[in-house]
């Protein structure tokens, strides 16, 4: 009989194991090429919007939006997703729900402040449309 070693072990244990499930997000289709922004990293708003009604998110790239919330806006997409404004939603100040970036169309929300204006040009990228 040949020797066994440790490794021949693990491999035995590792084959009765059931598979592991590996929570992954998905790549979803761009709504866009490129997109404007106040910087090259869109890290800064360009204007703040009240929502004038609410939102329903169509899948995960979208945020949902209620009636007279705040949301603060980081880019315009550009092209075939000009329709598309990118920001984050927050309830009040001392709401439970967290900040959560995503897409939205521009037609339900309506500038408050003016911040920066949306004059650099950026190509988005896969993890612009990816959903965790």
């Amino acid at each position: 009989m040949a020797p066994r070693g440790p490794w021949c072990e693990l491999l035995v244990l590792l084959c009765c194991l059931p598979p592991l499930a590996i929570h992954a997000g998905r790549q979803m289709p761009k709504l866009s090429d490129k997109k404007l922004c106040a910087d090259s990293e869109c890290s800064h708003p360009i204007l703040i919007a009240r929502a004038l009604e609410d939102f329903y998110p169509q899948d995960c790239r979208f945020i949902p939006i209620r009636q007279g919330q705040l949301v603060y806006v980081y880019a315009m997409l550009k092209d075939r997703g000009n329709l598309f404004w990118a920001g984050s939603v927050q309830g009040s100040y001392y709401s439970e729900q967290e900040a959560r970036l995503g897409h939205f169309p521009s037609s339900v929300v309506q500038e408050t402040h003016a911040l920066m204006p949306a004059a650099v040009e950026v190509e988005t990228d896969k993890w612009d449309f990816y959903c965790y």
